[in-house]
């Protein structure tokens, strides 16, 4: 594994937050300023190939990278904030109504967060009779 890729999957196990490219590119420009976004780009598909790291992909807004520890997603539909959640592990309920074994699965469950709702229904339109 390249220097780069060190870095880039370092940045992704230490961070509490689901990174998008970007941000990536722009944290490790601070360490690196020869770094280009092709470079983060290439070293993110490398690890994810390597299935060292896990994109996580959601219609309408930018890829974002995580650990491959078992876990799954709670996303706003508003704001798009991503929040880390923890629910039973379903693969051997899967794997008996598939009847067979399943290599992952990926789950997201999409919400309006509590700062959406609340900000929601300070503006909402008053009735008009």
């Amino acid at each position: 594994m390249g220097r780069y890729a060190e870095l880039i999957l370092g940045m992704i196990q230490e961070s509490r937050n689901h990174m998008t490219a970007e941000e990536i590119f722009l944290q490790l420009k601070k360490k690196e300023p020869r770094v280009v976004l092709a470079t983060v780009y290439n070293n993110l598909n490398l690890l994810c190939r390597e299935e060292k790291i896990r994109r996580i992909s959601v219609e309408g807004v930018a890829d974002r990278f995580d650990k491959v520890k078992k876990h799954d997603h709670l996303m706003c539909r508003k704001c798009g904030k991503l929040s880390d959640i923890c629910f039973a592990d379903l693969t051997g309920e899967l794997e008996g109504q598939l009847g067979e074994g399943i290599l992952s699965y990926d789950l997201k469950v999409f919400y309006i967060c509590p700062d959406c709702r609340k900000h929601q229904g300070a503006h909402k339109p008053e009735d008009k009779d």
